[in-house]
């Protein structure tokens, strides 16, 4: 496997790490800017936004760039915000990096994944994303811990400078391996490609993402104050209960790489379930150590496990959108990223406790089944239905945290 994938995937661990750490910084973060836990897990949604807006925008803005000039010029941007970031005197200030920082990162996984694809043979391409994705997945397991350790020992700001120092890193090692002679395919046109997604079961899929990644995001945005506030363990535990959680996610990941092929509703039905049960049951029981340590596993390996699933399934549904449908979908999970804070914080500001987020994430769950239930019916007729068949060979694509 060529060097320049591992460089990217190293691309979207530093960055990835700055997509989630600040799960584990907002007590802090709050602190110090003088603002509510809810409105400082704002930030958390400001990101999303960026990535909703920036991955179909940027898909298509820097598709005919030379590759290593978008990598570099993404990653420039995405590291002067973390500079502004870590410098930032309010709160608002922060708000407009996290959505710069975003956009940039947004356009960087369009560009690596593609850049990735280009430089192995057809045969290798599967495993050139699943390590370029592998970044994000280090990200959630060692990134996100690592920063919360640093932040209780020099702040949150020492998080932000370090992301940028480890980017920057990653900048200068994509100079010496990315090439500009792989170059991108012409790409069709967008009107072509949006003609293509015109399809009611790839929007159905869509919303399945955007469920499927709320009900699991925000009880994860929160979960700090969760274990500190309301399981009563230490600080210095967290990074270790994220850490668990990125092992679940992990574990999850594999066993739905496993099964999405041969059964891909099967495993949104499954994971999406699993979400359910184990959001309403860290609701109940969140004050016991015991039982919130094995759930953050089990909310970390049903959250994963259907991610597969969702990214083959939308490029299954419109192969005639290359380019495209891969960016709405990375759109449609930060839709979840973006609402299901929200929605969380709000419950917190009603006067619910931390533990509500979790009631949150189990209704958002639920809604996610009703779905997958649907798409089920819907692709069981399909394949009944005469003269036409769907194929659900799935397709490496990004893998969200």
């Amino acid at each position: 496997m060529p060097l320049a994938v591992y460089i990217l995937g190293l691309g979207i661990f530093t960055q990835g790490t700055s997509e989630f750490m600040l799960s584990g910084l907002l007590p802090g973060m709050a602190a110090d800017l003088g603002v509510s836990i809810p409105d400082a897990g704002l930030l958390i949604s400001a990101f999303a936004v960026g990535m909703v807006v920036g991955a179909p925008l940027l898909a298509i803005a820097t598709i005919r760039w030379p590759r290593r000039k978008a990598l570099v010029a993404l990653q420039g941007v995405f590291i002067a915000a973390h500079i502004v970031g870590a410098l930032a005197p309010g709160y608002g200030v922060l708000m407009a990096t996290r959505i710069v920082s975003a956009l940039s990162y947004a356009g960087f996984w369009g560009v690596a994944v593609a850049a990735a694809v280009s430089l192995v043979p057809p045969g290798a391409r599967s495993r050139a994303v699943a390590i370029v994705a592998g970044g994000l997945t280090l990200a959630t397991i060692v990134g996100v811990p690592a920063g919360t350790v640093l932040s209780q020992l020099a702040g949150w700001r020492a998080v932000f400078w370090a992301v940028a120092v480890l980017t920057a890193v990653s900048l200068v090692c994509s100079l010496f391996t990315i090439h500009d002679a792989a170059s991108p395919e012409q790409p069709s046109s967008a009107a072509a490609e949006l003609r293509a997604m015109a399809r009611p079961q790839l929007w159905l899929s869509y919303a399945i993402t955007t469920f499927a990644f709320g009900a699991v995001i925000v009880t994860f945005s929160y979960l700090a104050p969760v274990l500190t506030e309301v399981t009563g363990l230490p600080e210095a535990w967290v990074p270790a209960e994220l850490a668990l959680f990125g092992l679940g996610g992990l574990i999850g990941m594999t066993i739905g790489g496993r099964t999405a092929q041969a059964r891909p509703v099967g495993t949104l039905l499954v994971g999406l379930g699993t979400l359910v049960i184990a959001s309403a049951l860290l609701a109940v029981t969140a004050g016991n150590a015991i039982t919130t340590t094995i759930l953050v596993f089990v909310l970390g390996v049903g959250g994963f496990v259907t991610n597969p699933a969702l990214q083959s399934r939308a490029f299954t549904l419109a192969p005639g959108a290359p380019t495209l449908v891969g960016a709405v979908n990375t759109s449609a999970f930060n839709i979840g990223n973006t609402l299901a804070p929200m929605l969380g914080g709000m419950a917190i500001s009603a006067g619910f406790g931390f533990a509500s987020v979790a009631w949150v994430g189990a209704a958002i769950g639920a809604a996610g089944l009703l779905a997958a239930v649907w798409a089920g019916y819907l692709q069981r007729r399909s394949q009944h239905a005469p003269g036409v068949s769907v194929d659900e060979t799935p397709v490496p694509v990004r893998a969200e945290a």
